[in-house]
């Protein structure tokens, strides 16, 4: 996308904002759980990443494709094909349509570092990072919202510790890349406030995925930037690091000392969380490698296209087994939206060449930082190169043991740190001019793209107000319709009609939950409560 700092800048300003309000994006609608953190970020991540598309793409000039930007494509074009596939073409719809919107950030975000806004939007990413992390604190320490979940304390405006904890991960080598390039000295006291910040968070969530990742980017950078890259060396350098390290000690000390609101059952969470982290054999590691096993069970029998985006929860029900603990065949969602791990869900849902599609845009991505930083450790490209090697080190650790890309937030923050921070090589493998015919319709192909994303996010925001504060079937039926591809919302209605004694009722909603999630228990108890018009128990 070639086209004039100018233009570019009303791109660049709804990025940030976006960036900003993908953070605080929440409702406080309780009964939808965790949609009614991410349908809002939904709706942030498609306007942003959407709009900010069409507004450089009407006026650019030449369309130019990298090797990492031709296996992005192809990873897009291979979900595309699987979510057409798709069983529930409601979940295939909405996990495409976050995969997209970040495609699209990552491109705008590489086209706007070329302009020179790269700094502007690493700026802005880091104090979304520590926005996020202030908030986790803010309910950690006792400030109460009808926006935080006190099941998945301290979450924030993320709903979930774990989900808080790797967005804050991706923080860490953005905080260091404007800690070692502060032009003054409040550049450099807001960078080390912010890792004192995030590593409070880090500590306070318990999340072992985080640590992990957040271990890895330490380890990494003291082998490969301290020490090869000689980063230590220098006086003013080793003077930021030191200010770095001391911030980040003191904000876990003071985690660890200062009372909090966290009602842990182990008189030593975070010791507990810290001995458990290679803990295979009991608990969650023992759970992940379950759901592990069965998940590939799912890839093996539709390995090329996998069962559709955001698919897993339909077919999941299939491959299980008594005693998983990844599926409750009492709940009426016995199972998490996500697998435990954005690999194994890409493999299942989009099969094994979407995998090797999206794991060659980030070889790509990386050995092209790895080789600018290596060429040119001193220059702030080789810094930036860096810390985009750092980001996708902190993806790949932390996607290996939670959900991440499959959510909006992340999403959107990843898409934006590599495309400012990873720029391409200087062959690309496809180069073509735009005239203004093709420019209108490319532009228009994505603002279309992007306002059916836009309404179906804003269809499942407004039905989940709707169904929140419906007093009467009706304005609940009315919410139902808003979002057709809401399992919880007609199983609700379901056993409301039951509990009236109303089985045409009943036998609708269970009939329209079972269409979306066939495999799914508690539909086919609901019809059976009504056999043949009788009344029965739950």
């Amino acid at each position: 996308m070639g086209t004039a700092s100018a233009r570019a800048e009303p791109a660049l300003r709804l990025l940030q904002l976006g960036a900003i309000a993908a953070v605080v994006a929440a409702g406080p609608w309780a009964l939808f759980d965790l949609d009614r953190y991410s349908v809002p970020k939904e709706l942030v991540l498609h306007l942003a990443a959407c709009g900010a598309s069409v507004l450089l793409l009407v006026h650019a000039r030449r369309v130019t494709l990298s090797l990492a930007d031709a296996a992005l494509a192809g990873f897009l074009a291979l979900s595309l094909a699987s979510a057409l596939l798709a069983v529930n073409h409601w979940l295939a719809f909405r996990a495409f349509g976050i995969s997209l919107s970040g495609a699209l950030a990552f491109w705008t975000s590489r086209a706007l570092a070329r302009e020179g806004y790269a700094r502007a939007l690493v700026t802005t990413l880091a104090a979304g990072i520590v926005l996020a992390a202030a908030l986790a604190l803010m309910q950690a320490y006792g400030i109460e919202s009808r926006l935080f979940s006190e099941r998945r304390a301290p979450g924030g405006t993320f709903g979930n510790r774990n989900f808080v904890a790797h967005f804050v991960t991706f923080g860490l080598p953005l905080l260091l890349l404007l800690a070692l390039s502060a032009r003054r000295g409040a550049g450099l006291a807001w960078a080390t406030a912010g890792m004192a910040l995030v590593a409070a968070v880090l500590v306070l969530s318990r999340s072992r995925a985080a640590w992990l990742g957040a271990g890895v980017c330490i380890t990494f950078f003291a082998v490969e930037g301290y020490w090869r890259g000689r980063l230590g060396q220098d006086r003013r350098q080793r003077s930021r690091l030191v200010a770095l390290g001391a911030a980040a000690s003191a904000g876990v000390v003071l985690a660890l000392l200062l009372p909090n609101t966290l009602e842990w059952r182990s008189d030593s969470p975070y010791l507990d969380s810290l001995l458990d982290v290679a803990n295979y054999k009991e608990g969650s590691g023992h759970g992940r490698l379950i759901q592990y096993q069965n998940t590939l069970r799912i890839a093996a029998d539709h390995p090329l296209f996998g069962v559709g985006p955001g698919n897993w929860p339909v077919a999941y029900p299939k491959y299980t087994f008594p005693g998983d603990p990844a599926f409750d065949p009492g709940d009426f969602i016995p199972t998490n939206p996500w697998p435990s791990s954005d690999w194994m869900a890409i493999v299942a849902e989009r099969g094994l060449p979407a995998l090797v599609f999206l794991l060659a845009t980030g070889a790509a991505l990386a050995i092209g930082a790895w080789q600018r930083w290596r060429r040119a450790p001193d220059t702030s490209e080789g810094l930036e190169s860096f810390c985009g090697l750092l980001v996708l080190l902190a993806l790949a650790v932390a996607g290996s043991f939670d959900a991440v890309v499959l959510l909006p937030a992340p999403t959107l923050y990843v898409g934006m740190a590599l495309g400012a921070l990873t720029q391409p090589a200087p062959r690309p493998v496809f180069e073509r001019d735009l005239l203004d015919g093709g420019r209108r319709r490319l532009a228009g192909a994505v603002a279309l793209t992007g306002l059916l994303l836009l309404i179906r996010s804003a269809s499942q925001l407004g039905a989940m107000m709707l169904f929140d504060g419906g007093r009467t079937t009706s304005t609940l039926e009315w919410a139902a319709r808003m979002d057709p591809g809401s399992y919880r919302m007609q199983m609700l209605l379901g056993y409301a009609a039951r509990d009236r004694g109303r089985c045409t009722e009943v036998r609708r909603h269970a009939e329209a939950a079972h269409r979306l999630l066939p495999n799914h228990p508690a539909p086919r108890r609901l019809l059976a409560a009504c056999r043949d018009g009788g009344r029965r128990t739950k």
